[in-house]
């Protein structure tokens, strides 16, 4: 596995700056965020030499990019919105060649219409899930335009909030386009030892062959979330299973400092090595 963190970790608002933070706290590659380029995470227009940048820079500094952020909601309760949102991926993923990235991650949304990470009791409806087929529809042939692949995360306050409606979603599209970040903090809250492993161990099993990044944050035994490393995540038992499954890709933390991150890159790597 390569190891990665969000590079809006580091302070700074270009991407040599950031980037170079990356290597110098122990990593190998990078979650990409267009505001590490003093740009929106979401950009209306993306200039040819900013997108040229990102990849120059982490060529120079020995890191690779391993997806961009292109998180909005996708099942906001504004239409347009939710269009503001598609065409700011097209954006996106128009540059992903030039920033030799080869992924886009998304948030599949709630509709809560002022936090895209908080829950909403109509998420759950038949609505929620119809405009989510939809607009993944339309990101997948964005995605197909492109030669990318986009990354969703099953999110407890999103509408994709297990593994069982992630597996749903991927059956639903039938788009090689799509895959999976598991995150294994994102599948609960607070749980007793062995139920987390069980449901990170199930998550595992059923979206295995989809899996192109690993997330590493970590929950504190209140509940919030935390490093890695700090919290009751059980690493040792995630990094096997995702290990057992063939998985080589990124794992990539975050929900830390930029003072927590050496720490975390040694903690990571040492778990690593047991598995």
């Amino acid at each position: 596995m390569q190891l990665g963190i969000f590079a809006k970790t580091f302070d700074g608002v270009t991407p040599d700056t950031v980037l170079a933070a990356t290597a110098a706290a122990g990593y190998d590659t990078a979650q990409y965020n267009m505001a590490c380029s003093g740009l929106a995470a979401m950009p209306d227009h993306l200039p040819d030499e900013e997108a040229s940048a990102v990849a120059s820079a982490a060529a120079a500094r020995g890191v690779s990019i391993a997806a961009v952020s292109g998180t909005y909601n996708m099942i906001h309760p504004d239409t347009a919105v939710r269009a503001r949102g598609l065409a700011r991926l097209e954006t996106l993923a128009a540059n992903c060649a030039a920033m030799s990235a080869p992924m886009i991650t998304l948030c599949t949304g709630t509709r809560d219409a002022e936090d895209q990470w908080r829950a909403h009791p109509d998420n759950d409806s038949a609505e929620a899930w119809r405009d989510l087929l939809e607009a993944m529809a339309i990101a997948a042939r964005i995605a197909d335009r492109w030669n990318i692949t986009l990354g969703i995360e099953p999110e407890l306050a999103n509408v994709v909030n297990s593994a069982a409606k992630a597996a749903v979603l991927i059956r639903e599209l039938q788009t090689p386009r799509l895959k999976i970040v598991l995150d294994p903090a994102n599948l609960f809250e607070q749980a007793a030892l062995d139920t987390q492993r069980d449901l990170v161990s199930a998550a595992i099993d059923l979206l295995g062959d989809r899996i192109a990044m690993g997330h590493a944050k970590d929950r504190a035994a209140d509940g919030g979330f935390c490093a890695a490393g700090k919290g009751v995540v059980d690493f040792r038992h995630y990094l096997a299973r995702l290990a057992a499954t063939g998985f080589d890709g990124p794992l990539i933390t975050h929900g830390l400092s930029a003072a927590e991150a050496p720490g975390v890159a040694s903690f990571l790597r040492q778990t690593l090595e047991t598995v």
